[in-house]
């Protein structure tokens, strides 16, 4: 009578523990490297005010707008070592939560430590206005100062040393900018959230 033939013991469970234990391994790796390099650079979050904001050449008529918005934005960059290029910018002006003017802002680059003022003059052309937005503009004409609100959106990449990152989007909301439409007035300066 013949033996039954001897069967191997399946190595499987034992790839599949050195498989797990070497992915366990590099994730670790790379969360140290992450941490590391977290570590030397100490990011630090962008800080951006406005620091002017009044309104010139404004008209209402029949329901539209024209006018110029003077604005002035600060953006400091605090990080000792990391680098931003600013690769297209735009600023936009809301009322009541309808866009009345925006513009574009000619790419640039912040170096670390660095302050950039950046004055923009958007504009409204003879934009139509939703509902009861022109009495409400109107009256607040007459008080001398508008409830505004300024958002700047950028595609932006960091630089550390010689390494540079993709594209990411930057949106910074002001609001609200009391925007004067008398330079003489006092301008309160607004400090905005920046979501990165």
């Amino acid at each position: 009578m013949a033996n039954p033939p001897l069967q191997r013991a399946k190595p499987r469970p034992r790839l599949l523990r050195w498989i797990a234990v070497a992915i366990l391994a590099l994730i670790v790796i790379v969360g140290l490297a992450v941490l590391i390099i977290w570590l030397a650079i100490k990011p630090k979050r962008l800080v951006y005010t406005v620091e002017e904001g009044f309104i010139q050449n404004f008209n209402l008529t029949n329901n539209h707008l024209n006018a110029t918005f003077d604005i002035v934005m600060r953006a400091y960059n605090p990080n000792t070592k990391v680098s931003i290029y600013y690769d297209s910018v735009e600023v936009s002006v809301t009322y009541d939560d309808q866009t009345v003017a925006f513009t574009g802002v000619e790419p640039f680059f912040q170096p670390h430590l660095n302050v950039t003022r950046l004055e923009v003059k958007p504009v409204a052309q003879y934009l139509p206005l939703k509902g009861s937005m022109a009495k409400d503009l109107g009256l607040e004409k007459s008080s001398g100062e508008v409830e505004l609100a300024v958002y700047l959106k950028a595609r932006i990449r960091f630089k550390v040393g010689d390494w540079k990152s993709k594209d990411r989007t930057l949106r910074v909301a002001c609001d609200p900018v009391l925007a004067h439409f008398s330079s003489s007035k006092k301008f309160e300066r607004t400090f905005c959230d920046v979501d990165l």
